[in-house]
């Protein structure tokens, strides 16, 4: 059979295309090394390591745990020493008047020879002072005791436990919330760094497809309408793959930040997905009713408010205490004093009965949202896990989509050849396999985030490793 020349001519430009598709990879290899490569275990420890807001919630934790442990002997003896340096001076006015008329009526009951000389004395003053100064130190000894405060020590430690939990709690949540964080600015470059590739390859085999067409249209082989038709996919190329770029360049620049690394981080285990179901949605409900920070955090709230119940009731209890002091002399002139107390507040101006009222609405009230907190709770985590097997069976129903992008690829190739096929034609085949390519992993991505979020939700966090240990089969390298 003799071809026309037209497919003469379309025959001859696909076998030159076919040559500069063979050097298309060529062009990958040109790109520049990224620094640091870190897996993700080794990002989850070093984000434990580095993150201020993990180590502010830790601090939070602690400083719960400390205050608990200072008010561990809360309602026992209190001893107090007591010492004091002091000097006085002290003035008295005496007024001797009185006595200066009462003195002649009684020298004159005196014997005559005792009056005598006692009458030659000179009269005594109208007044004298009297003056008085010392300097000291006195120093003492007291205890304090109480042997019944009504449960007034029990509810202030329970309280503080319960403050305790809450700040556990949080920390809790800002954990998984960190590493769910983590997974998407982790996975989110592997995406982003595969799409640029994708992009930059296509771009590359489009320059490619576009020098041969330009070269194609000098010699007269094809028309000038599919060379311009090849210079708007080219640029059209040229734009997305500069986009792309941009967003991994984005991408990586997040998550360096992230985990405060002095050099780019970049990620080296691959998006996944799990070629089997998870396990069956009422475990995870079950799990996330049992570990759930919010759920934790909620009933260190009831606790608080059933602690802060029971130190209002301990007010209207009776206190009995011990108390005894004692200067710091040694014999018998030493002061001291010993007893029993008891105090009880019979009436006040605060109304008790409306504080235990409003306690009690207190405690009601973290009932009400815990329960309102396990039924969100559950529909959270059955979204979750519906949208994780959803990601799975999207990413699987795309194997044949990226298939048949291969094999259009393959019979444009071979059409271009044989000159059934246009410049165009191949071009567009090999922007569709760039496509479905792109696709597919971002599918797995949204697989990623989901488990992520689901094992969140679940207060698993912790577990993401182990998925993804257990996907090595559906790795997207």
């Amino acid at each position: 059979m003799t071809l026309t020349r037209p497919h003469r001519r379309t025959r001859r430009a696909g076998e030159a295309l076919l040559c500069l598709i063979a050097t298309a990879p060529l062009a990958l290899a040109a790109l520049p090394a990224q620094a640091e490569p870190m897996t993700f275990d080794t990002a989850l420890q070093q984000l434990g390591q580095r993150s201020d807001q993990l180590a502010a919630s830790k601090n939070a934790v602690e400083s719960a745990q400390l205050r608990r442990d200072a008010m561990q002997r809360l309602g026992g003896p209190v001893v107090n020493l007591t010492g004091a340096a002091y000097a006085y001076n002290a003035n008295l006015d005496v007024d001797l008047n009185p006595l200066n008329r009462v003195l002649p009526g009684v020298l004159s009951q005196l014997p005559p020879q005792l009056a005598a000389p006692l009458a030659q004395l000179p009269h005594l003053p109208s007044s004298y002072t009297l003056n008085r100064h010392k300097t000291d130190t006195t120093s003492s000894v007291s205890a304090v005791w109480p042997i019944y405060m009504g449960g007034a020590s029990n509810a202030a430690r329970g309280l503080l436990d319960a403050m305790t939990h809450e700040a556990e709690a949080d920390a809790a949540k800002t954990g998984h919330e960190a590493t769910t964080l983590l997974v998407q600015r982790y996975f989110g470059t592997q995406l982003a760094e595969r799409a640029a590739v994708l992009r930059e390859a296509a771009l590359a085999t489009i320059e490619q497809h576009d020098a041969a067409a330009q070269k194609m249209l000098d010699a007269g082989v094809i028309a000038r309408v599919e060379r311009l038709q090849a210079r708007s996919a080219l640029e059209e190329a040229r734009r997305n793959a500069r986009k792309a770029r941009d967003d991994a360049e984005l991408a990586a620049t997040a998550l360096t930040r992230t985990l405060k690394a002095s050099e780019r981080v970049t990620p080296t285990s691959p998006l996944f997905v799990l070629g089997e179901p998870l396990p069956p949605l009422p475990q995870f409900i079950d799990t996330a009713l049992a570990r759930h920070p919010g759920l934790s955090k909620v009933a260190a709230k009831k606790e608080q408010a059933t602690q802060l119940h029971a130190a209002q009731e301990a007010l209207r209890k009776p206190q009995v205490f011990a108390f005894g002091q004692r200067q710091l002399k040694t014999g018998k002139e030493a002061d001291w004093v010993a007893g029993v107390g008891v105090r009880w507040t019979l009436w006040d101006s605060i109304d008790r009965n409306a504080l235990a009222e409003s306690s009690n609405r207190q405690i009601a009230q973290a009932e009400r949202t815990g329960a309102q907190a396990q039924n969100d709770i559950a529909l959270l985590v059955e979204k979750r896990w519906l949208g994780v097997e959803q990601a799975r069976r999207q990413f699987l129903a795309m194997t044949p989509s990226l298939e048949l992008a291969d094999e259009v690829l393959r019979l444009r190739a071979a059409g271009l050849k044989a000159g059934t096929s246009t410049t165009l034609d191949l071009i567009d085949a090999q922007v569709n396999q760039a496509k479905a390519q792109t696709e597919r992993a971002q599918a797995a991505h949204d697989y990623v985030k989901a488990l992520a979020d689901l094992l969140e939700s679940c207060g698993l966090s912790e577990d993401f490793g182990k998925y993804m240990a257990r996907a090595d089969a559906l790795k997207v390298e």
